[in-house]
Order: structure tokens, then C-alpha cells, then sequence
């Protein structure tokens, strides 16, 4: 489908990906880490930075638009959007971008995060975001952070559908061995065994140490061109086939407490908004990046996204199916639990790795890549093909 004529399906295509190092604590600030970032993935799809005309970030981001496009010497910028909900944004700021350029609105995309999680204040620590109105019915109780929420979700799972700890570590499992093959992976050099998790200290009961993402700086971008402009691009084009955002009727930020199903989170509503635009089945996904904040959130988007019935996700993992070579290997670059924590944009990066080919813990032949953002949150989804 060309580019402005109503519809997003392979209208555009990710044609740069850039990145800085990760670490526990980086040296610069976050506004040279997102100017470094989109470079590198402007340099990587070979177009000048005097050509783009469009970004999309984050709410969180805390370099703005101006300042990126006069450090990095953008031209007129015509198009311009952030995403709220943390981790929920990731796949959207692609989304954003691929609209804008199929309906012609824009030519040149650029999507980034930097943070600096690692060395910096963790969000809910602020005191004076405490208690909006939603936490005033949480935090009082004990649900202080995001892993307090999602292990009161993960506790029910457990005991409505018989999930186990062995289940999550199979999640923490398949994302650190293949973070132990990705040379830019905070864990690239830290085999993770089942006695180690098994011992790990809680962080908020059930989860343990090893069930929680990185706390990491660093900074991810992409460029998004029209699929007639990425024919023509330094690299191999990987196409927007469908997107999706997701903010489900009654919702309730990660606990989930008026839905009708506390354990039916955005992932649902996403997966049917994404697939009813796809020409693809969740049978037709070759790899997926699944949000990683908390392992538990995989299972869930297991079955949001269709892999499997409700309450499979924890038998999903058995038998190596994460892993390469099974039923659907997951977090090819170590995700969020063993990679990075970027807000989810490494996934997107890492998608785009594995449909070029250029993955290090490639899917052989990989066609098709789900990429989702934060389940438990008003959230994205991208499938992305090459």
C-alpha cells in the first residue's frame, strides 16, 4: 500500500536503528545520549539530519523536541507527538510516525527514548506525584512501586491458573541466555542458573530479584520512511505492517482493579485491534519482543497476543519454547530483564535486528517480529515484516 493512501498496512518501514552503550550509570546527560542515539540511526538508514521532519517520543522523555532538532540540525519539523504511560508508548512512537508519513503529513521519522534509570531517581519515588487520585486507593496499602502492583496480578495468576515460579524463571531464563550472546547486554557476562533465581532475594512476593528489569542509562532511536523512500535507504527495509494502541474500557493502571478480569489486560484489546489489520496470524510470528518490565507480564501477553489459551502462558514456557529453536523465541537481545531497560525501545531496535538478519541470537529466516509495550498499562503493539 503506497504511502498516503489511507491506511497503514506496509506503508512505511524502519530503516535506521541507533543506540548507545548501556550501563548501570553513563557519564553524559540524557539530552547527548537521545542526540547520540538518533544519529547513529540516521547515519544507519543513510539519511541527513536536515531531513527530518517528524519526531515522537515519550511524555517521560525529558529532552524535548526543540532542543533535540536544534542539536541535531533537523529541518522544519511538520509533525510532532509523545505518548504517555511509561513502557505503554514504545510501539506507539513508531505508530505515530508511520501515520504521519502515510498520510503524508511527514517524510522523515525519527522515535527515540533516553533515560538515565540507572544513575538517576526512580518516578515514584517524588513525593510530589505521590498520590494522584488512582494511588490514593494503593499506596496507602503498600503498593508503593510498579513491581508491589504486578505482584499482586502475578499472585492471583498463580492461583487461578496454577502457574509457578518455574514458569517465570523460564521467562528470566530465555531472556538472559540470550543476553549472554549480545555483547552490548548489561548481562552479557552473568549466566543465570535456576538455583540462583530460586535463592534471589524477594523484591515483592512472588517476584524475586531476577523477575525485575535492569535499572539502566542509555538511549534507543529509529527512522521511519515511506516503503517507496526505504527502497532506496542504505539498509534492508522492515515494514510497519500493523500497529495498535490499547487503553481498555474500566482500566486501571497495572492493578487492573474495575475490570471485569483483573488478569484481561490492554494486550487483549491491542491484540485484536493489531490482527484485524494484519494479513499475519499469531501462527505466522516467527519472533516476538515482549515487554519485559516483570516476567509475569509475559505470560500475560502470551496470552493477550494469541499465542496461547487463557491460562496457558505459564505451561506455554515449558519445555524451551522462549527459547531459540522453540514455539517462539522471545527477547532475541535480552529484553528489558537482561538487555536494558529503556522503556521497551530496545525491543523495538532488536525486532528490527532480527528481520534483517542481523540479530546475535538470530531466528533463522525470521519474517515476521511481534513487538509489544508495557502490559498492565495503556499499551502498543507493533508486528513488524521484512
Amino acid at each position: 500500500m503506497a504511502a498516503g493512501s489511507g491506511g497503514l498496512k506496509d506503508a512505511t518501514a524502519i530503516v535506521g536503528i541507533g543506540q548507545t552503550p548501556f550501563a548501570k550509570r553513563l557519564p553524559e546527560d540524557e539530552r547527548t545520549l537521545a542526540c547520540r542515539a538518533v544519529l547513529a540511526a540516521l547515519d544507519d538508514a543513510g539519511i541527513a539530519p536536515g531531513e527530518v521532519d517528524a519526531l515522537a517520543s515519550y511524555t517521560m522523555e525529558e529532552t524535548d523536541e526543540v532542543e533535540l532538532a536544534k542539536a541535531c540540525g533537523f529541518g522544519d519539523l511538520t509533525f510532532f507527538s509523545k505518548v504517555g504511560y511509561g513502557g505503554g508508548g514504545s510501539c506507539a512512537t513508531v505508530a505515530h510516525l508511520a501515520a504521519a508519513v502515510a498520510t503524508g503529513q511527514a517524510n522523515v521519522g525519527v522515535a527515540w527514548r533516553s533515560r538515565k534509570r540507572g544513575s538517576g531517581p526512580r518516578p515514584w519515588t517524588s513525593t510530589a506525584v505521590q498520590l494522584p487520585t488512582p494511588a490514593q486507593w494503593t499506596r496507602p496499602f503498600g503498593l508503593l512501586r510498579p513491581v508491589d502492583e504486578i505482584a499482586v496480578l502475578a499472585r492471583r495468576y498463580m492461583h487461578e491458573y496454577g502457574a509457578t515460579r518455574d514458569h517465570l524463571f523460564n521467562v528470566a531464563l530465555a531472556c538472559r541466555n540470550r543476553a549472554n550472546q549480545n555483547p552490548a547486554a548489561i548481562m552479557y557476562d552473568r549466566p543465570l542458573t535456576r538455583e540462583m533465581y530460586m535463592t534471589s532475594r524477594w523484591i515483592s512476593e512472588p517476584l524475586c530479584l531476577f523477575d525485575n528489569c535492569l535499572e539502566t542509562d542509555g538511549a534507543l532511536a529509529c527512522v521511519v520512511v515511506s516503503a517507496e523512500r526505504a527502497r532506496d535507504c542504505r539498509r534492508k527495509p522492515v515494514y510497519v505492517h500493523s500497529a495498535a494502541q490499547s487503553l481498555p474500557a474500566q482500566h486501571h493502571g497495572m492493578v487492573n482493579y474495575w475490570n471485569d478480569d483483573p488478569l484481561t489486560g490492554p494486550a487483549w484489546t491491542a491484540a485484536r485491534h493489531l490482527w484485524k489489520h494484519s494479513d499475519l496470524t499469531p501462527q505466522d510470528v516467527d519472533v516476538a519482543q515482549i515487554y519485559d518490565a516483570f516476567t509475569p507480564l509475559v505470560l500475560l501477553s502470551l496470552e493477550g497476543y494469541g499465542f496461547c489459551g487463557r491460562g496457558e502462558g505459564g505451561a506455554f514456557t515449558e519445555g524451551g519454547a522462549l527459547e531459540i529453536g522453540g514455539t517462539l523465541p522471545v527477547n532475541t537481545g535480552g529484553g528489558g530483564l537482561s538487555e536494558a531497560y529503556v522503556h521497551g525501545f530496545n525491543l523495538v531496535n532488536e525486532g528490527v535486528k532480527q528481520l534483517r538478519g542481523t540479530s546475535t541470537a538470530q531466528v533463522p529466516g525470521a519474517s515476521a517480529c511481534l513487538v509489544t509495550a508495557g502490559e498492565g498499562v495503556p499499551t502498543s503493539a507493533l508486528l513488524l515484516r521484512s
